[in-house]
Formats: C-alpha cells, sequence, structure tokens
C-alpha cells in the first residue's frame, strides 16, 4: 500500500519536511495547515516541490468546527471553506479532513450535521475534492468513528466518506471490527500513530505523547486489518503529535516513521519484508578506549584473560568462560575514555539478518574486506553502538570437558553451546588467520581466526557469559531504539519502566530474545546533558556468575572497586525479606543488592565506572527474569554519590 505522512510530524520548515519525506521513500504528504500557512512558496510552488521530490500530496488538514452549527455561523464556514478548497487546487490536493466540531456553537443534532457536511460536499465537488470526515475523541458530540458513520452514511453524498484515525479510535477503546461494516469505497483517508498507555485527559495524551506505530502500547495493526478487510486501499498515513518529533532532526525522524509503517504492513500482514532472524547469544562485546591500561586492570581483576591479539588491528580478545570482550585502541577512530561501542550477536542466519536491517532502512556500515572475509555486515543502533550479525559455527575447544571456565575444568556449568566460536564480520578486518593455540585452549576459528594466540595464565573467579548489555539511549531517541531492537533485532520488547533518579526520572525498557540468552536494556536520563554526575550516558555489560558471594570475593582480592551500597538500604531490606543467618550481612559487606520475585531470586552488584563503562554481576535463581528494577535508584544514587 501507498505510504504517507502528515508534515505536523515532523520538525522543520514546509520544505524541509517535504525533502525528509522523500527521502525517507514516503510516497506522499498530508499538508498541515499551519505548514502551509508559515511557508514562503505558493501553493503552486509547494505543489510543484512535492511533485519534483516524487511525492502526492494525499490530504489537506484540517478544516474543524463545520458542522451542526446555527445558520449564520454554517454561512461562514461555507465561506471559509470556498477559499480552502481554491487553495487546494492551486496545491494539488484532492482531499479535505474535516473533524468533528468542538465547538460551543455545535448542537446535539445528527440530521443538521448530516445535512451541512451534504452541502459543504456539494461545494467541495464542484472543486472535484473529497471530503474525508472525522470523529474526535474529544468531539463536542461526536466522538467515536461509528457516530461519524453514521452521519456520512445519513448524507448519502458521493463527495463525502470517513477518515479513521487510529489514535481517536484506540484512545476510547473503540471496537475496531465495526469498521469491516463500513464500505471501503466510503473509507477515504485513514490516519495512523500509536501510543504509550497513559491516564491522561485523551486530548493532551493526543497532542504531546503520540508516537509511530510500534512504538506504543495501541493495536494499529489490528485496526489497519479491519480497514483492509472493509476494502480500504488509499495511503497509509502517518500523523503524530510529539513534542520530542517536532524538536528532532526530521530527516531522521521520517526515516524511523518510515521505518515504523513497514513493520506495520508486516504485522498487518499486507507485505513480507525479510523475516525476523533473532539472535541466539552475545558473541562479544567491544570497548573502546585510547588506553588500554584504563580498564585492563579492571578486566583481569574480573578474572578475564588476554587470550589473543588481532593480526591486523589493535584490538585485544580478553575472554573468561563464554564471555568475551574486546578492546579496541584505534584512537583515530574512538574517543579516549573506555566506551562500550560494539556488539556482535550471535545469529543462526546472518545473511538473513543483514537483508533484514537494510529492508528497514537501517544504516549498514561500509565495510572494507579482503577476498578472505566472509561477507557479513553490521548496522548503527540509534545511539550509534555498532551491532555486528555473527553466524555460530561449533568448535571443539581441545581438553575441555564442558566447563566455561578453563581447560578441563569440572564443576562449572556451562551453556549447551559452551564450545561454539561465533563468526562476526568486522568492516575492516584483516582477514588474517592465527594459528591455534596450545593443548588446551580455544581452536582459533571463524572471527577469532583474525587473532593470535597470546600467553596468558587464566585466573577465572566464576564468570560465565553476559548477562545482558545495558544501552543509555539518547533522551530523544528512545522510541526509535526501541522499535529498532525490535524491528530490526527481532528481540521482543518488555514493559517500560520509570526508575527514580537523583536528578528525575529515568525511563527503562529491556528487549529480549525468548529464552534470554539475549537480553539489552534500554534506558534513557531525564536531560541530554553528557555530565556523567547530571545524567551523562555510561553504558555497562552484564556477567553471569553462578555464585555471586564468591566472585565478587575473588574480585575485590584482586582489587576490583565495587561500588559502595548505603547501609539503609540493608536496613530496608531486612524490612522486606527473610534471610538465612548471616546472609544479609555478607551482602552489606560485599555491596551484593538483592530481589526476588514469584519465580526466583536475583542477586547483582556492581563496579565502579571506569570512564563510560562500568560491569554488573549477576545470579539468577529460579525463573528470575528481571533486572533488579527496585534496586535501580540505589545504585543510581550510589553512582551520582561517588562521582561527586
Amino acid at each position: 500500500m501507498r505510504t504517507s505522512i502528515a508534515t505536523v510530524s515532523l520538525s522543520g520548515t514546509l520544505t524541509e519536511k517535504l525533502a525528509a519525506a522523500a527521502r525517507a521513500g514516503f510516497d506522499g504528504v498530508e499538508i498541515f495547515e499551519n505548514d502551509l500557512i508559515g511557508s514562503p512558496l505558493s501553493p503552486e510552488e509547494i505543489g510543484e516541490r512535492a511533485a519534483d521530490l516524487g511525492l502526492t500530496i494525499d490530504l489537506f488538514q484540517p478544516m474543524r468546527d463545520i458542522e451542526a452549527v446555527p445558520a449564520d455561523e454554517f454561512a461562514r464556514n461555507l465561506r471559509r471553506a470556498e477559499h480552502k478548497f481554491r487553495l487546494m487546487r492551486r496545491l494539488g490536493a484532492d482531499t479535505v479532513l474535516v473533524c468533528s466540531s468542538v465547538s460551543p456553537y455545535a448542537v446535539d443534532d445528527d440530521a443538521l450535521a448530516a445535512e451541512q457536511l451534504r452541502r459543504l460536499s456539494d461545494l467541495a465537488q464542484e472543486s472535484g475534492i473529497r471530503v474525508a470526515y472525522e470523529a474526535l475523541a474529544w468531539g463536542r458530540h461526536v466522538s467515536t468513528y461509528e457516530h461519524a458513520w453514521r452521519i456520512v452514511e445519513a448524507a448519502d453524498h458521493p463527495a463525502l466518506g470517513v477518515c479513521l484515525d487510529s489514535f481517536h479510535i484506540l484512545a476510547r477503546g473503540s471496537d475496531v471490527t465495526g469498521i469491516e461494516d463500513i464500505p471501503g469505497g466510503k473509507i477515504f483517508f485513514l490516519q495512523l500513530a500509536d501510543a504509550p498507555q497513559m491516564a491522561l485527559d485523551v486530548l493532551q495524551w493526543s497532542r504531546h505523547h503520540r508516537c509511530f506505530p510500534g512504538q506504543g502500547d495501541l493495536d494499529v495493526a489490528g485496526l489497519v486489518r479491519a480497514a483492509v478487510r472493509a476494502g480500504y486501499d488509499g495511503p497509509l498515513s502517518l500523523e503524530v503529535f510529539n513534542d520530542v518529533f517536532r524538536q528532532a532532526d526530521a530527516g531522521r525522524t521520517a526515516i524511523d516513521a518510515r521505518r515504523s509503517l513497514t513493520l506495520l504492513q508486516e504485522s498487518a500482514g499486507l507485505t513480507a519484508p525479510p523475516a525476523p532472524v533473532v539472535p541466539t547469544g552475545f558473541a562479544f562485546v567491544e570497548i573502546a578506549t585510547a588506553d588500554a591500561a584504563r580498564i585492563a586492570p579492571l578486566l583481569t581483576a574480573l578474572g578475564f584473560s588476554r587470550t589473543a591479539r588481532h593480526s591486523g588491528k589493535p584490538v585485544d580478545l580478553w575472554e573468561q568462560g563464554e564471555a568475551r570482550i574486546l578492546i579496541n585502541t584505534d584512537t583515530g577512530i574512538h574517543r579516549p575514555e573506555p566506551s562500550l561501542t560494539a556488539v556482535g550477536l550471535e545469529s543462526p542466519d546472518p545473511v538473513g539478518a543483514s537483508a533484514r536491517a537494510e529492508s528497514l532502512l537501517a544504516p549498514v556500515l561500509p565495510r572494507r574486506r579482503t577476498p578472505g572475509d566472509a561477507p557479513l555486515d553490521a548496522v548503527a543502533a540509534p545511539d550509534g553502538t555498532e551491532f555486528f550479525f555473527c553466524v555460530t559455527e561449533r568448535t571443539q575447544r581441545p581438553g575441555a570437558t564442558g566447563s566455561p571456565d578453563g581447560p578441563g575444568a569440572t564443576g562449572s556449568p556451562s551453556r549447551p553451546d559452551a564450545t561454539a566460536t561465533s563468526r562476526p564480520f568486522r568492516p575492516d578486518d584483516a582477514g588474517s588467520p592465527g594459528s591455534p593455540g596450545a593443548t588446551g585452549d580455544p581452536v582459533r576459528a571463524g572471527w577469532t581466526g583474525d587473532f593470535a594466540p597470546a600467553p596468558h595464565t587464566p585466573a577465572p573467579i566464576g564468570i560465565t557469559r553476559v548477562d545482558h548489555v545495558a544501552l543509555t539511549q539518547p533522551w530523544h531517541h528512545f522510541d526509535e531504539a526501541t522499535l529498532f531492537h525490535r524491528g530490526v533485532l527481532g528481540l521482543r520488547p518488555h514493559a517500560s519502566v520509570d526508575l527514580a533518579d537523583p536528578y528525575g526520572l529515568l525511563r527503562s525498557r529491556a528487549a529480549s530474545n525468548e529464552d534470554g540468552t539475549v537480553r539489552i536494556a534500554l534506558g534513557v536520563g531525564a536531560s541530554p546533558t553528557e555530565d556523567p554526575a547530571r545524567g551523562g550516558r555510561p553504558q555497562h555489560i552484564a556477567l553471569v556468575t553462578d555464585d555471586l558471594v564468591s566472585t565478587v570475593r575473588r574480585a575485590l582480592a584482586a582489587g576490583a572497586r565495587m561500588l559502595p551500597v548505603p547501609a539503609n538500604y540493608y536496613d530496608d531490606l531486612a524490612a522486606q525479606h527473610v534471610f538465612a543467618p548471616g546472609e544479609l550481612e555478607t551482602y552489606r559487606d560485599l555491596g551484593i543488592l538483592y530481589d526476588r520475585d514469584e519465580k526466583g531470586e536475583f542477586r547483582h552488584c556492581y563496579t565502579v565506572t571506569t570512564g563510560r563503562v562500568f560491569f554488573e554481576l549477576v545470579e539468577r535463581g529460579g525463573g528470575y527474569d528481571g533486572y533488579g528494577a527496585r534496586n535501580a535508584p540505589v545504585r543510581l544514587a550510589a553512582q551520582h554519590a561517588l562521582a561527586e
């Protein structure tokens, strides 16, 4: 189906909005009246500009407070409409949106409303224009699409139909199945928007908190399916009022919008882009820094060993169990402070994952590779983090017995795929294979084949794998990031939660695959400042251990600095739960946080922040599937206190 976007959904001048919509691949636009009024271009010039960009003008909007009013008021409305219809002819638009009246002069009289809309449609038809009547959720007397359709049906005019707006319909909780009773030819236009569930006045909710389909909680796909079953074959058009979008870069917002429509059509069963490829695990996490000495002591204290060096670039591989961390010291492309810059995802079909990303307008990073390199790509997330799609290759570690802690070790459980090696393809990998290590070392295959083994003495402390990666988003890209991780990476979003920070509220939303082997926690600060003590954006890597107390003790003995937790936290914890003798005292001594739910228990603690990165150590018990959200305010306050 054709796609369209209302200019009110984008920031900038009208010409900037048209250009952004065209670059993102939209077929048409709705021209918002205020954008036209504020433009220095004539209607003819705007129409020509749109045509040159390959855009049709699908709707002119809005025309307000037209129907069910006293005769003298309606006469003024017809005069206004006649003027707007002349303007629309100059613009090249053939459909006008008429919103249900909110005028204090409007009366509750469907017959009068139908008769006046019929007269308006007579005037429109003379100009070759159609009238699409829309029920505003806060309309004075007409606030549901069913009511609007009854009036349109009673008016019985060929130039009069309905406009269905997903927000106005779904925000009121209306049953969308009734849409199928409307003849498709009388559905003149379909406007689409999503929104998070909020306990707000519907007008304020609409004006400030709409978002693109897939970024909120409304069943927009169900509404689209109902309209298509009714016979609607017009454009799918986005009309989103959002304070953030109105300030953000128009080009980036338009791409996010176009991606949302592609995903919406997929959800509604209208199109079939490349299928989502759900990642199965973490291949690696990359930290970039100008000085490896800033982060190496912490990795060593956490039990990681520098097992290999890349053959063609300044990248070291640190490993413990199935947790792999790359340290990139290429100072030409990275800032000096340690920063989390890339994540490798194990994928059952990296080629399909890349094709999926490209179809959803995700920026595929340019690659430089020699003939020996495999042709797989990375994509950039909205916050700039690079995601690499990596194929999993089964490779036996000689001498291993299934333990992730080292050759021949026993007594530590491992994942079923603990002997797998993953192959990410870097844009600039040299492709020179390293040679296998000595007996007992992993066989270097796949992406690790580009690394030459380095002498090392393993000193693991019980870490087995990466549990999750937490990526704090720029405040104005949070919804875009949610859609990216769901649509492009194929992860399942969880409920959004608000976390208390000393300087405001943090919004957080996790996304994961079904079995929890890939978890990504997205967060956003209360302000766009980069000051780490006042809402900055450090990222963190969470690492799994099966015995957190033992692991923390070994990390502290090796010199790790753990985040101090206030004693008040443990006093409160004692009031919440009953612990075994000495258990709470141990948590207090080691700075361990605790949570439990009906499924299981969660123990976790944090290192102090180094540059823009810190680590979390986690132990999951039973079926606990969360992230210790109730402890987040304590962690945030402790990090602020340490930074002051």
